[in-house]
């Protein structure tokens, strides 16, 4: 099929990236220009495993292009996605000005009927806006779909490629089976193309990603009460997740979730359930929750320095919201690291990826390491943030060489408490005993 997928951000490049590489002719579109020249150069600007290869594949192949030229790439498309960014208003909605803005470049540019796909993560009813806004400038049919994505960063390629569900959004039975035949490579293995009508589709996306908000959340809560009583939530997590009601999926604490989904599409639902005169008050609690969930570490950390961190150095491992990722959008360090600052302490940080983009943000705020080590060298404390691969199985009998003072505060629970305490070190992690 002839495709253009409109934005050319972390969920477009890999939408179209992914349709390429079944067969598609795809162009991926956007209007910043200096973004489309790198992408022709295969300069990729998004952290994703895999995604470059797989771009520099299908360009070589002549199934993948980049323009900056939304009109022709209507023209040359019988399916149009809309991939554009959908930014947190001031009132935690989403705001939809880029993708209205697209649906009105659409409409302009239609000689014939069109497909035009919702990938973005949109509100409920966004469908029948863009609907309304191509139709004011073509007389030409244009079928919305909503087709949200379920990406997680970090396997990306892997999610759109071998996807748990593939849920398409439209109310005609001939653009369903357009759909499906277009995601019927994606679900060999039979996993479900399930169509329903669009603003249950749209439902669906946020749906999703604030359950599973909820329940890292729930676990969050679960945990603090175990460091008070004396549980380990380790041990309640496995008997808990052994219940083939829950499963094990994302009952795994720390200090928080971040990213661009679930703290954006959490508040967007609120916002929508606001509109319509009803308070969702669990969702409520959980973005209260999870800010506080930011602080646990660094409480524990004034805790244990006895209410003064000032002049303490902290080494800090991993900045990214997730491994895998060099996105740092609502990433917990970034409150971590801010409080410990405010309380006169002296960070020296170190992520595989994400120190670039930390420092667009913080700047020489905090000193930043070549290596995990480097940034442990006359530290008072090692503090976890990311649970990447590498910070797994480190050489605690260096760290303690490294360090002022054998302490670690584990946001992620990647380190056994029972042997690093037969090390020698003072261990915190959370809800861990």
């Amino acid at each position: 099929m002839h495709i253009a997928v409109i934005g050319s951000g972390y969920v477009g490049l890999v939408a179209a990236a992914c349709l390429a590489e079944m067969g598609n002719d795809v162009i991926s579109v956007d209007k910043d220009e200096n973004k489309i020249a790198d992408l022709r150069k295969g300069i990729v600007p998004i952290y994703e495993p895999g995604l470059d290869r797989m771009i520099e594949r299908n360009v070589r192949e002549n199934r993948l292009g980049f323009s900056t030229d939304v009109p022709a790439s209507v023209r040359a498309s019988r399916i149009i996605f809309i991939a554009v960014g959908t930014p947190q208003g001031e009132d935690g909605s989403a705001d939809l000005q880029h993708v209205r803005a697209v649906a009105a470049e659409i409409g302009k540019a239609m000689d014939g009927p069109r497909i035009v796909v919702n990938k973005s993560t949109v509100p409920v009813g966004t469908a029948d806006r863009v609907r309304e806004e191509i139709g004011k400038h073509t007389n030409h049919r244009a079928d919305v779909v909503s087709n949200p994505e379920f990406l997680k960063e970090g396997s990306a390629i892997d999610d759109f490629m071998k996807p748990d569900r593939v849920v398409i959004g439209t109310d005609s039975p001939e653009v369903a089976d357009v759909m499906t035949e277009l995601y019927s490579p994606f679900v060999r293995t039979n996993n479900p193309i399930i169509v329903m009508g669009n603003r249950s589709a749209e439902m669906t996306k946020y749906v999703s990603n604030c359950l599973l908000a909820a329940r890292i959340t729930f676990m969050n809560e679960v945990a603090n009460l175990c460091d008070i009583i004396g549980a380990d939530v380790k041990d309640v997590r496995m008997g808990v997740g052994s219940d083939r009601r829950i499963g094990p999926s994302f009952l795994f604490p720390g200090i928080g979730y971040g990213g661009s989904c679930f703290p954006k599409d959490v508040r967007a639902l609120i916002a929508t359930s606001d509109q319509h005169g009803y308070r969702m008050s669990i969702l409520r609690s959980v973005v209260d929750v999870n800010e506080a969930q930011k602080r646990v570490l660094v409480d524990k950390a004034i805790r244990h320095f006895e209410g003064d961190v000032s002049g303490r150095r902290f080494g800090l491992w991993g900045l990214s919201f997730k491994p895998n990722t060099d996105d740092m959008r609502e990433a917990p360090s970034l409150v971590m690291i801010r409080e410990l600052l405010e309380k006169g302490a002296v960070i020296r940080a170190f992520d595989p990826v994400a120190m670039s983009n930390t420092k667009a943000i913080l700047g020489d705020a905090i000193e930043y390491a070549d290596s995990n080590y480097e940034a442990l060298e006359g530290a008072d404390a090692l503090m976890v943030a990311t649970e990447w691969a590498e910070f797994r199985e480190p050489d605690f009998e260096r760290i303690r060489s490294l360090m002022r003072q054998p302490v670690v505060f584990d946001g992620r629970n990647v380190f056994n408490p029972s042997k690093l305490k037969q090390l020698g070190f003072t261990y915190y992690g959370v809800g861990r005993q």
